[in-house]
């Protein structure tokens, strides 16, 4: 699970670094020192899990969760404070930890594997839900050239999100939408797994998972060479998904 670690204070995430060092399945992929470099981490790095302080100078850390959560495909939050008096206001951010500093290792290892138990629900929330609706549409539609095209959803084969523009590749070329990849989620979760911040792939069209001489994961798609990137943190959800397919 890969952790990013946002506190004001450097010996205090120097302390954070070194317990999560000592813990078996857990990678620290960023600091970040208040919110702003917080939410930028998140967009590079896509941790699965960030330990958030609550004082820190500018936006404060429960302003920054309310932001986390309201991304498209939010981290789990962990808060590490020295104050107690902001317990009841973190969890009505969602968070899945209130930490006390000085953190105890016992303590940060108990709220990292309840926070790992949550994604796991998480991303197993779309297997338990296979059933069309029947009142769906069958065709997206794109702007072109030549005026507006439907595309079957049957020739879809992902949708790749790049800043405020949704590309659908498909077995005849690609395509900018007008929609957001999380409304296409939304209104499509029974047909499109998120296997990225930026990506959704067709179910039906998933051959396999590969890894990459760098290390990545990827996925392999009926009738396209492209390779779409699996973000860490979907891993496991989709390798879940594909021993029932």
């Amino acid at each position: 699970m890969d952790v990013l670690i946002v506190d004001d204070e450097p010996l205090a995430r120097q302390r954070l670094a070194r317990m999560l060092d000592k813990l078996d399945g857990y990678d620290l992929v960023a600091e970040a020192e208040n919110g702003e470099a917080a939410l930028a981490a998140i967009c590079k790095f896509d941790p699965d899990i960030v330990l958030l302080d609550v004082r820190m100078p500018g936006e404060d850390g429960l302003s920054v969760a309310r932001r986390i959560g309201a991304l498209d495909d939010p981290p789990a939050v962990i808060f590490c404070t020295a104050f107690d008096q902001y317990a009841l206001d973190a969890f009505g951010t969602e968070a899945v930890g209130y930490l006390l500093k000085p953190v105890k290792s016992e303590q940060l290892l108990e709220a990292l594997t309840k926070a790992q138990r949550l994604n796991k629900v998480q991303r197993a929330a779309f297997s338990q839900n296979q059933t069309p609706t029947g009142n769906l549409r069958s065709h997206i539609s794109a702007k072109t050239r030549r005026g507006v095209e439907l595309i079957p959803l049957d020739d879809v084969r992902y949708f790749i999100a790049d800043h405020k523009y949704v590309t659908v590749y498909h077995v005849n070329g690609e395509h900018l939408l007008d929609e957001t990849l999380k409304e296409l989620e939304e209104e499509f979760s029974q047909r499109f797994l998120r296997i990225h911040r930026n990506a959704l792939v067709s179910v039906k069209h998933i051959e396999a998972i590969e890894r990459t001489a760098q290390g990545q994961y990827q996925v392999r798609l009926s009738n396209t060479e492209m390779r779409p990137i699996v973000s860490r943190r979907h891993v496991g959800g989709l390798k879940a998904l594909l021993k029932h397919l």
